[in-house]
């Protein structure tokens, strides 16, 4: 049996495939530390692509009163032994992609990736997790993480399974 077939039936491919469904919830939004600035009611749709080599995460919500659509590919490099996620969204992102890499944790996942922009002399760290709670709910959460280190929650949503 291959490291694949093998983390597919009990290693990092199925916890990755635990998470397909569709999900709703609340997101809370922060720009600047501890200062909440947005709440909305958040959907979310995940499936497995390519022989459940990656998960498709999409979502869609509204912040500040206007909707928002999202899209994240999560993949678990079993060469490597990585998390990998690459993540675009039509209000955070603008028209950029991040790439991030991480590890599998205790309940979840966990990837860092860099942002900025010309005008910015040193980029900015992003740092995105999803902790598996039990089979019906997650929580997704994401920091910024300034060029000094200092990191702030940015984004937070609670899910629940849909039945």
């Amino acid at each position: 049996m291959s490291k694949f077939e093998i983390s597919k039936e009990s290693g990092q491919h199925l916890r990755l495939a635990s998470l397909v469904g569709n999900w709703e919830g609340n997101t809370r939004t922060w720009f600047e530390k501890d200062i909440l600035a947005d709440e909305s009611p958040m959907e979310g749709q995940m499936t497995m692509l390519m022989d459940d080599r990656f998960l498709n995460y999409e979502y869609q919500g509204v912040l500040n009163g206007k909707p928002y659509q999202g899209k994240m590919i999560w993949a678990y490099d079993l060469g490597n032994e990585k998390c990998q996620c690459s993540w675009i969204d039509s209000f955070h992102m603008g028209t950029g992609i991040l790439h991030s890499e991480g590890q599998a944790t205790k309940n979840g996942f966990e990837v860092t990736g860099q942002y900025g922009w010309i005008g910015i002399p040193e980029p900015w760290g992003w740092r995105t997790e999803i902790e598996l709670i039990n089979p019906d709910q997650i929580i997704i959460r994401a920091f910024n993480i300034s060029p000094e280190g200092d990191e702030a929650k940015a984004t937070e949503t609670i899910y629940h399974r849909v039945i």
